[in-house]
């Protein structure tokens, strides 16, 4: 038999569970669990990383090569070797060690490579979908009344199942529905049961609260309900974390579970164990209490603070959670019936690109696409483009190939979509940048006035933006007058309906300087304690604690000689250090992503689960950007830029004060003036070279054309900086140093940068 986990918080349970969702998935694959759930409280904010995680050993499994032992040894007649304990490259001992005798019996038996293969598992270990939603009865839905919250774990069966858990923990984190919390409720239950498995979760539950409170006959009425709307999809759920609470009617978790075992039994409803995971291991425990102080704002040492009573909150082995419920074993051996009914993994496979609204009766997305593109060629070249030749290249030729390659991979409407809503921005007078990125190098996007620099005479690669061989959807970041930013975005959601438009979450985590200072305030150390020793590091952002705390070569500007004499010599400061390290880089809170969008071709709640944003009240995603973005969904970045709404307010006060119009798209890129400027330093307030560094950097280059400019901004970045590039760049342009051309065929592609 086996036994799988079912009840699980990661560091998604912000602030209250202290496991990463690649330590959970390791742990369960070395303990040899089939399959795993994730049921964090009140969103499905880990649900991606945790499918991703899960993909990681599930590809090993299904790839011959990531084997300890590959089977092609067999057809070769190779020497068997059983596989190491401790083969750093294999999969957990024990499930290698007898996946390699099964191997081995069945080659005995067939001497058949494919029947080798075929006996091997197709998944490692599965991800189970689920969330721990906060439930409430029906005379608490009114805001402002007083809430009795009650835990309810869901999980999904398959991809129905999926996407009605979506749909109700969106609807539960709706602006209508959230009050503190997310709050399901009976209807929701009701409205979007099928394909959700129901349990009745831990002590927070319904039915163990009516226990507590000395109704039964309640906890019988609830268990009938659940059944009722889930029918054999609904199981109660017992857990034994070895605690009797005052406030428990005399129950403990032992008498709790033996009750709820003879409640399933007379009504027909199986039961499940589960262990409410917060941590990894035992010894993890301290590491939630930390969080958990952070989380309500309390010390360690108050007496009445909100706190996970023991140490049992661990992810326990079969062997551990057999031996906690010996007297009742099916309540374990069903935990695998519920893993085998589910059986959905995310789709990570297909692109869902909206269409195109505003096309002509019988028009397709392709045939306007050229007609916009050829429109604006003939705008930007003449009337004689297709015969024109600039920077080597035929105009017309570029165009077609770029052109096949969009169509090809179907993206039209992708250009389609961000032509409309740049075209919409300047018509209402918002400044819109000149473009950004790798799109500079698509002669398209130039043609549809989505970028303003030619692709041809400045050299630009289209293949940097959208390579025939990659599969991802395109990029284009686009910046827009930060004070009117919004203006656009809401015509986007005007344009596609609100419903298929959304903000994008993102979450933020437990830097190393925060990491300090957490844990000296949790630790009732005073503040200049916590700040003393964040005054020891560097303002690297990427810094961590341990790079800080010990020399390497990886990191070597991250170490901190006084940082560790601190540690080393000093018991405080050693007791704060070993806090801030345990609760590194675990998630701390959740926000809105300055500038990512989402666009999608039905309601964003059929993709992605949605909430809404607490502090600034717009609906975004649970799921970040990147994960989106790699579902297959289209993510639009619009930027605002501080530069872009000085420009604009200039133009404005111009006209105002002159009545003369600028347009900042015919100012030449050759003219003098800019380059005198630039040497003399008077680059305050222009975008990317304003800072003291560049400045300075741009006093002693000296430019005098533009590609210079480029360049430099290209290489002003901390690898080059470090290399000396930077210096050297600049002596070979104004003569000081010699150029080295290391083969005569590459002069023509490196030689414009010596």
């Amino acid at each position: 038999m086996a036994f799988v986990h079912l009840h699980n918080h990661s560091d998604f349970s912000i602030l209250d569970a202290a496991t990463r969702v690649s330590d959970m998935v390791k742990r369960a694959v070395d303990l040899g669990m089939p399959a795993l759930a994730l049921t964090d409280h009140g969103y499905m904010f880990g649900i991606p990383d945790f499918d991703m995680e899960c993909r990681k050993y599930n590809s090993a499994q299904k790839d011959m090569g990531q084997w300890r032992h590959d089977v092609e040894c067999f057809q070769k007649g190779w020497e068997l070797k059983e596989p190491e304990p401790d083969a750093p490259d294999a999969a957990p001992h024990d499930r290698v060690h007898a996946q390699w005798a099964s191997d081995v019996r069945i080659w005995d038996q067939t001497h058949d490579l494919d029947a080798v293969r075929a006996n091997r598992p197709s998944l490692l270990i599965k991800p189970i979908f689920g969330c721990e939603a906060y439930f409430i009865t029906d005379d608490c839905i009114e805001k402002g009344t007083r809430q009795h919250r009650y835990h309810l774990i869901l999980l999904a069966k398959n991809e129905t199942g999926y996407v009605n858990l979506m749909k109700m923990m969106s609807e539960a984190a709706s602006g209508d529905m959230f009050y503190y919390y997310p709050r399901t409720t009976l209807d929701m239950l009701r409205r979007y049961h099928e394909g959700i498995i129901c349990t009745s979760a831990c002590v927070s539950g319904i039915i163990p609260r009516m226990y507590f409170d000395g109704r039964p006959d309640e906890a019988r009425r609830w268990a009938l309900t659940y059944k009722e709307i889930f029918g054999e999809d609904f199981y109660l759920e017992v857990q034994d974390h070895g605690l009797a609470d005052p406030n428990w009617g005399g129950f403990t978790d032992r008498t709790l579970s033996e009750q709820i075992l003879k409640l399933g039994h007379e009504l027909g409803i199986k039961v499940i164990a589960t262990n409410d995971n917060h941590y990894l291991t035992r010894e993890d425990a301290p590491t939630q209490d930390v969080l958990s102080c952070i989380g309500t704002a309390s010390k360690l040492d108050d007496e009445n603070r909100k706190r996970m009573t023991g140490t049992e909150f661990y992810i326990k082995s079969e062997q551990e959670m057999r031996e906690l419920f010996s007297w009742a074993p099916e309540v374990i051996d069903n935990t695998l019936e519920v893993a085998e009914k589910c059986n959905y993994e995310l789709d990570w496979s297909h692109m869902y690109l909206p269409k195109f609204p505003d096309l002509e009766p019988g028009e397709t997305s392709e045939e306007r696409f050229r007609k916009e593109c050829e429109t604006g060629l003939a705008k930007r070249y003449g009337e004689d483009w297709r015969t024109l030749t600039i920077g080597g290249e035929n105009v017309k030729e570029r165009f077609e190939y770029e052109y096949k390659v969009i169509c090809e991979k179907g993206f039209a409407d992708y250009f389609l979509i961000v032509q409309e809503y740049v075209r919409w921005a300047k018509r209402n007078g918002i400044g819109v940048g000149p473009g950004r990125g790798s799109a500079a190098g698509a002669i398209v996007a130039y043609a549809m006035d989505i970028t303003t620099f030619d692709p041809l005479d400045n050299g630009l690669m289209f293949e940097r933006f959208l390579s025939p061989q990659r599969s991802e959807m395109p990029d284009i970041d686009m910046d827009f007058d930060d004070e009117r930013r919004l203006e656009v975005v809401e015509h986007v959601r005007q344009l596609y309906g609100p419903e298929r438009v959304c903000h994008v979450i993102t979450y933020s985590t437990i830097k190393a300087k925060q990491a300090i200072n957490d844990a000296a305030r949790v630790l009732d150390f005073p503040v200049w304690q916590g700040q003393k020793l964040s005054k020891m590091l560097n303002n690297d952002p990427k810094l961590t604690l341990g790079a800080a705390l010990h020399k390497s070569v990886k990191h070597p500007d991250q170490y901190s000689p006084d940082f560790e004499a601190a540690y080393n010599d000093d018991a405080d400061m050693h007791r704060i250090i070993d806090a801030a390290l345990s609760i590194e880089g675990l998630h701390r809170g959740e926000g809105v992503h300055a500038c990512a969008v989402l666009i999608t071709p039905t309601p964003v709640n059929d993709h992605v689960p949605t909430k809404v944003d607490t502090k600034g009240g717009v609906e975004i995603t649970q799921y970040e950007g990147h994960s989106v973005a790699d579902m297959g969904l289209l993510k639009m970045d619009f930027l605002g830029l501080r530069t872009l709404t000085v420009i604009s307010k200039a133009l404005a006060n111009i006209k105002a004060n002159h009545g003369v119009d600028i347009n900042v798209d015919e100012i030449p890129f050759d003219d003098p003036e800019i380059f005198r400027l630039m040497r003399e330093g008077r680059t305050a307030g222009v975008f990317q070279i304003e800072s003291a560094g560049m400045t300075s950097t741009i006093k002693n280059m000296r430019p005098t054309e533009y590609k210079q400019v480029v360049a430099l901004i290209a290489l002003y970045r901390p690898g080059p900086l470090g290399a000396g590039m930077v210096t050297s760049y600049i002596n070979r342009m104004n003569g000081r140093e010699e150029a080295v051309s290391y083969d005569p065929r590459l002069d023509d592609i490196l030689g414009e940068t010596y």
